[in-house]
């Protein structure tokens, strides 16, 4: 294996973006935590969103400028794009692009458009990408507590050779550096990003949750108990893999529990298993499913609405609501 190049406090510059604005596309999950780490890392920053966003309110509580997305981006030197993946293209094509002046950034913190050509931005430009390993809100709080989440850096086009200090300034002032921000490249972040949605961690995961629910009560034990013994206790799991690997995670439970997982584990991620692994990932690779997804919500998204629907109706959802309900420490949260 040939192990990335990680930059760290010391390889990023917080100055590059002194005399440069700085505008964030939307203020969701990622948007707000992109926006007030880098204005209390003291970048000059503001926020575009459409007319009427129940977002615009917040922003200006949070002490942050506020603008359509198109004085944002006329105004701005970098433009990061943190609306969902969907509507980029929309809001690129008819805000965005009119505005993209020689020597100008734009940024991104997943690739999906740019590496599928839904995005396909003037040469004149830079454009970068700093892709946080984390939802906004652990963004957020990790900057707070004084830390950084890691992160990618990734460089499509550097029409001022300058662009990847650019990026790693403003991961800099994400908190990133802190931890560490991997070099890749678009497609790098793109494919594994999507594969391990799918096939690990919110298909992967939930699927085998779901089913290992439905085994349990089929066998006649009570939904609390399977509840507790499929979804509560995966937490715990992977809070002990995050902190310390497989190695902690074993010698954090029984020997009952690890020989059983050594034994056990390999009859239900078989050989099979990785096959159905490896088509979900040409299928990410040759843009199946990225085409897939644009299609459904050039439709209205009326199969994925279905799901969602149907996934809402799982008796786990029901009997998960009753049981945490009894979790203090959930509630307060």
């Amino acid at each position: 294996m040939v192990l990335a190049k990680v930059y760290y406090e010391n390889n990023a510059d917080l100055s590059v973006l002194d005399d440069k604005k700085v505008g964030i596309i939307g203020f969701g999950s990622q948007g707000h935590a992109h926006a007030l780490n880098l204005h209390e890392s003291g970048v000059d920053v503001s926020v575009g969103l459409y007319p009427g966003s129940k977002s615009w309110d917040a922003v200006k509580e949070a002490g942050l400028a506020v603008g359509t997305v198109d004085e944002v981006a006329q105004t701005c030197d970098v433009i990061m794009i943190l609306v969902p993946d969907q509507i980029q293209f929309q809001v690129y094509k008819e805000h965005i692009e009119p505005h993209l002046e020689s020597g100008k950034t734009l940024m991104f913190a997943h690739g999906f458009n740019i590496h599928f050509d839904a995005i396909n931005p003037p040469p004149n430009i830079d454009v970068s990408m700093i892709a946080p390993k984390g939802p906004g809100h652990l963004v957020r709080r990790v900057f707070q507590e004084g830390g950084g989440v890691p992160a990618l850096v990734a460089i499509h086009q550097d029409a001022s050779e300058s662009a990847l200090a650019v990026a790693l300034a403003y991961g800099k002032g994400l908190g990133a550096t802190k931890a560490g921000i991997l070099e890749t490249t678009f497609r790098e972040e793109t494919e594994t990003d999507l594969f391990g949605e799918q096939a690990v961690l919110c298909g992967g995961i939930a699927e085998m949750a779901k089913a290992g629910f439905e085994v349990l009560i089929e066998a006649g034990y009570q939904p609390e108990s399977a509840y507790y013994e499929t979804f509560h206790e995966i937490k715990l799991i992977v809070d002990l893999m995050y902190e310390g690997g497989l190695a902690a995670m074993f010698s954090s439970v029984s020997d009952t529990a690890e020989y059983g997982a050594y034994t056990r584990g390999p009859r239900i991620i078989t050989s099979e298993t990785k096959d159905e692994m490896r088509k979900i990932l040409a299928e990410v690779q040759e843009g199946k499913f990225a085409r897939e997804w644009l299609l459904e919500n050039q439709v209205g998204q009326p199969h994925f609405r279905a799901l969602r629907r149907i996934t809402a109706e799982h008796p786990v959802e029901e009997v998960g609501s009753e049981v945490r309900s009894m979790m203090a420490w959930l509630n307060q949260k």
